[in-house]
């Protein structure tokens, strides 16, 4: 049958929209960041519901393109705890540098999906974060055209 004579309502909801993107780069997660995927995943079944009670095929499709993603991510999901006492920047760790001018910026290392920096928490894969891993206190980093020193480390 061609496409043609197909009504837009026959059509499969999961069709509708196209998946998100998933980044490329492994998907570390702290123990928080393990619990929001949970989370969303759940609250987005409970939307699934929704949807379907109401047969709102648009919520529906928006509700499954989230899951999919969501569900992808708490699959590939690889828990990293942060050591009790660290002594070098790493996953998962509360890193304070001090830059050149005086000012202070402190941030946790995060995954990408629990990343926002607002709050301070910086993926992994974010300039500033990468450029960190690994430093010890006391170390001096070239951060995004300036220099930063390691003030703090903690877990």
């Amino acid at each position: 049958m061609s496409r043609a004579f197909v009504r837009e309502s026959d059509q499969d909801p999961d069709a509708l929209l196209p998946d998100r993107p998933v980044s490329a780069h492994p998907n570390l997660v702290t123990a928080e960041g393990l619990r929001q995927i949970e989370l969303q995943i759940k609250s987005l079944e409970g939307a699934r519901q929704e949807a379907r009670a109401a047969a709102d095929q648009s919520a529906l499709a928006r509700t499954a393109r989230e899951l999919r993603y969501w569900t992808q991510r708490l699959k590939s999901a690889r828990l990293v705890e942060p050591p009790q006492t660290p002594a070098a920047v790493r996953f998962g760790v509360r890193v304070t540098l001090r830059f050149g001018d005086g000012a202070q910026q402190a941030f946790r290392i995060v995954g990408e999906d629990q990343a926002d920096p607002a709050a301070g928490l910086l993926s992994y894969v974010s300039p500033l974060a990468a450029a960190a891993i690994g430093a010890e206190v006391g170390d001096v980093l070239k951060v995004l055209g300036r220099e930063a020193e390691v003030l703090r480390i903690e877990a």
